[in-house]
């Protein structure tokens, strides 16, 4: 927490981007470890490759800190280098490593939160996606995406789901933009499958969806997106990101301004049993 308690608000330059976070410091510390054990174990890369079913193209990327061990990479290194826990230790560090550096104190305050409020002006939010939702969002990205990378965000996003599922349940809250449901993002079927998906989320007692519609004539949100986290250990935080950049806002004075706005967000956005109708509504014209 100590990083959230600084106020950050300026963007975070160089590391946020796609290109800095190719060699990630975490994965590249892990990736010497299995170099060492593996070398201490008279193993070549092929060899080592074989015995845990991996080429040797991949276990050089890991070697490399390029590419995050998967559970089979994980067991395997255990078992044929003698790890004896240290890789099962560091397995949280790994998969922290799914997020962009500069999202990851957001995927972890997230899931502590009691807390979430969410809105993005351009698409469904993050927590709410779909796997062909977010995937076909991937595939979109420009400068474009290796297959990997691509496959790592998607199942780091898949990952953020899991809070529905949480007990006791943090209260939660999303409004969505009838643009971004209108948006056919990797064709209607995978737009469809969203749609379905919102209706069941916007079932849970604990979530409240709502759509902002194009008609509205007055929008507080045209800032950009914005979220609100509070945990049972810290008051209430706000996060915005644009443009591969992003900013913690924890004093009082500037949360304030964010819940203010997001608020009137709410506000200006249908409610949440007009929200359901409209997006059944959307389903039926489809």
């Amino acid at each position: 927490m100590a990083d959230v308690e600084r106020q950050w608000q300026t963007a975070v330059d160089g590391e946020g981007t796609e290109e800095a976070e190719k060699v990630d410091p975490v994965l590249k510390v892990i990736g010497k470890q299995i170099k060492v054990l593996r070398e201490r174990a008279g193993l070549t890369q092929p060899e080592f490759g074989k015995r845990i079913g991996y080429g040797v193209d991949q276990v050089s990327s890991v070697e490399r800190g390029r590419r995050p061990p998967k559970d089979q990479f994980i067991e395997g290194a255990e078992r044929e280098l003698d790890g004896r826990g240290i890789f099962h230790a560091v397995r949280e560090d790994i998969e922290e490593t799914r997020y962009p550096a500069r999202f990851r104190e957001f995927a972890k305050l997230e899931r502590e939160a009691v807390e979430i409020h969410m809105y993005d002006p351009m698409v469904v939010p993050g927590p709410l996606q779909t796997e062909e939702y977010a995937r076909a969002m991937y595939l979109m990205r420009r400068p474009g995406l290796d297959e990997e990378t691509i496959e790592g965000h998607v199942a780091a996003r898949l990952a953020r789901r899991a809070v529905f599922e949480r007990h006791p349940a943090p209260l939660m809250s999303f409004v969505v933009e009838e643009t971004a449901l209108r948006r056919p993002l990797g064709g209607r079927r995978v737009l469809r499958g969203q749609l379905e998906h919102l209706l069941g989320v916007a079932r849970l007692h604990h979530v409240d969806l709502q759509v902002m519609p194009l008609a509205v004539e007055e929008h507080a949100g045209l800032v950009g997106s914005l979220a609100l986290l509070e945990t049972p250990d810290s008051p209430k935080v706000a996060y915005t990101e644009s443009q591969g950049r992003s900013a913690w806002f924890t004093e009082r004075a500037d949360v304030r301004v964010f819940e203010a706005r997001y608020g009137t967000i709410r506000a200006q956005a249908l409610t949440p049993r007009e929200s359901t109708a409209f997006v059944e509504q959307l389903l039926g014209e489809m």
